[in-house]
């Protein structure tokens, strides 16, 4: 079954999360399966170049981001996740 939202939420909160294709935002539905101090690793951009990302929840409705480095990754593209 195809999903359009990112991520496992019934599973999280999450400590960590990894994402290993290009966004060309940050999805708020992954920003909130984190846990508080939990982190979430992501290359933020268009096609040809992104900024690997990583963010780190601080409370309920704060997280703090810093950006390492330029990266190039396959686009992330919605309703492509299936689930068993």
């Amino acid at each position: 079954m195809a999903t359009d939202m990112p991520g496992k939420p019934q599973y999280g909160p999450f400590d960590g999360i990894i994402v290993t294709a290009a966004a060309r935002e940050i999805p708020a539905e992954l920003l909130h399966q984190l846990r508080q101090g939990g982190r979430l690793v992501i290359p933020v951009g268009g096609s040809l170049s992104q900024v690997m990302t990583v963010v780190e929840r601080k409370g309920e409705e704060s997280f703090e981001y810093s950006d390492h480095g330029n990266f190039v990754f396959v686009p992330m593209l919605k309703g492509t996740v299936n689930e068993k």
